[in-house]
């Protein structure tokens, strides 16, 4: 890779509040103390995977809204050599199954188990914290305590809430305020922190110091395992001690799908980063740069290529242990290409799925000048997930468990020691076989629809990365229906409306349309560093130096 290898037009066309950030040392994330988290660690000796986790751990605290200690996460490493990518998921706990969830929950009128979306029945097994193991004890310099060293200060000391983070706060509390232990961990005045008011959690304080003195393994098999464990067994939840300790994360290869020339990788289902991979897949079929960027035509393919791919993954994604069909078969190019024939660039389709040929989250990237890249993700969800928090403790956990399915016939149906369907994915980009660009867009099913756009603005149309990230965007919906960003063109909007889309009035940047961090690497030398982009959709800060 060559340094003309960011062939951008460094011009925004966008409005926006920032710029790129251009250094050898970054840290992208949501929020403005995370990075400097981050950065703290770099600045320490530190290297690129000990500012990720110690960014991780701050936002846990911060942007509680988004993921918290009982969080999932996933990543994509370039080490230096190969890039690696991890699944730190969590699993149901053994009882689960459709006959425990029709027991306690009755059925529908398909005669399927009925399911909670909060409170523990819809909690797996939290996977972040050993995530964070792993990748310390193959990659980390630092002392694992140290990278837990600003989260504890801001626990400790408090912070001032963020503008974005307060005000998806307040929404949560009507949904949430019932929950075991919610309220005494996040509604500190019996209501959500105002905009600039000081919130301190001590507890989480608490667990991050437990973590620190008896390492990361603390969590699934010491004092928080038990503790977890037993709040588990007081409310009712099926979640145990051994559910706990049997806990540990997959390292996976990604996968990944040629597009203009470059390689674009995702991890490996249970998550739907497959779904950018086939979205992209049948965009390569067509000359989109010969289209206006932010024209009717560019829009309308990049919509009707991304509904083709979540038709794919909605019926086929489930843990890789019982789909149906593999990865490599989701993305052959014979079968992509037959799927971008369905296209009609005049009418807006609500696609069924093919059949291959059988054989709230938060995102977070760091870069160091010895060239280690690591794209990261952690969630708990539904904004707080579950709404249960273990008190004392401060662990508010995910809700993973709304991604399985009940229907017996389905790939993804639940069953204990499972892994559900997953909604975040890191992404990482390379050519010939080198390090491009570590890079993620959170906000559920916003997801893989904000891969496949961020990338097809710099990649097919040399937007730089912060104008790319600038760009309105779109979100397909589950039903095929379409969420229109209120940035957005309005001939646009009116020919994608002529064409038949469905569209839908929606102006919530922080969930339906995403947030993004990107870091593009300048050339094959370390040296010469790295160009950084940080969403405005959120708090967001790439700090460098």
């Amino acid at each position: 890779m060559s340094p003309d290898s960011a062939p951008f037009n460094w011009h925004n066309p966008y409005p926006t509040l920032r710029m790129p950030v251009l250094a050898r040392n970054v840290v992208a994330t949501s929020q403005p103390l995370a990075a400097q988290a981050g950065l703290r660690m770099l600045w320490k000796g530190g290297n690129a995977v000990d500012a990720a986790i110690a960014a991780a751990a701050t936002l846990m605290i911060v942007e509680p809204v988004s993921n918290g200690l009982g969080s999932d996460c996933f990543a994509i490493l370039w080490d230096g050599k190969e890039l690696v990518g991890l699944n730190s998921s969590g699993v149901a706990p053994a009882a689960w199954s459709p006959a425990y969830f029709a027991a306690k929950y009755g059925t529908d009128g398909n005669g399927l188990a009925q399911r909670p979306i909060r409170g523990w029945d819809a909690v797996t097994v939290p996977g972040a914290i050993a995530g964070w193991e792993v990748l310390h004890r193959r990659f980390g310099k630092l002392p694992f305590a140290d990278l837990l060293e600003p989260a504890i200060e801001v626990a400790e000391r408090g912070h001032s809430v963020a503008p974005i983070v307060a005000h998806k706060w307040a929404l949560a509390i009507p949904q949430l305020e019932d929950q075991p232990s919610y309220a005494e961990a996040f509604m500190p005045h019996g209501r959500a922190p105002k905009v600039g008011e000081k919130f301190v959690f001590k507890a989480a304080a608490k667990t991050l110091r437990l973590l620190a003195k008896e390492g990361p393994r603390s969590y699934y098999e010491g004092e928080i395992a038990e503790a977890i464990a037993a709040y588990s067994r007081a409310c009712g939840g099926a979640m145990t001690l051994d559910d706990l300790r049997q806990y540990k994360p997959d390292w996976v290869k990604p996968i990944s799908k040629r597009y203009r020339g470059y390689d674009v990788h995702e991890i490996p289902p249970n998550g739907q980063g497959i779904a950018a991979l086939i979205a992209l897949g049948i965009l390569d079929k067509f000359d989109l740069a010969s289209l206006p960027v932010d024209g009717v035509d560019s829009q309308h393919l990049q919509i009707e290529a991304m509904k083709l791919a979540f038709a794919d993954i909605y019926r086929y994604v489930a843990d890789p242990r019982s789909m149906e069909v593999t990865p490599a078969e989701m993305l052959d190019d014979g079968y992509l290409a037959e799927r971008a024939k369905l296209i009609d660039m005049g009418r807006a389709k609500d696609p069924g799925f093919g059949m291959p040929k059988s054989g709230g989250t938060i995102y977070l990237t760091a870069a160091d000048e010895s060239g280690m890249m690591i794209s990261f993700i952690q969630s708990n969800y539904m904004g707080f997930g579950s709404g249960v928090v273990v008190p004392g403790y401060g662990i508010s956990l995910q809700n993973r468990g709304v991604g399985f399915s009940m229907d017996p016939k389905s790939p993804n149906v639940v069953a204990g020691g499972k892994r559900p369907f997953h909604t975040i994915i890191p992404a990482f980009l390379t050519r010939d076989g080198a390090p491009v660009m570590s890079f993620g867009v959170m906000g559920g099913d916003m997801q893989p629809q904000g891969h496949l756009q961020t990338v097809a603005r710099m990649l097919d149309y040399q937007q730089q990365p912060q104008a790319a990230c600038d760009a309105p965007r779109w979100k397909v919906n589950r039903d095929f229906t379409l969420d229109i960003e209120a940035t957005m063109r309005r001939d646009t909007v009116a020919g994608l409306e002529a064409r038949g889309h469905r569209l839908k009035s929606i102006d919530d940047p922080y969930m339906d349309f995403g947030s993004g961090q990107f870091i593009w690497r300048l050339s094959d030398d370390p040296d010469h560093g790295y160009v950084a982009a940080s969403d405005s959709r959120r708090d967001g800060h790439a700090a460098a130096f």
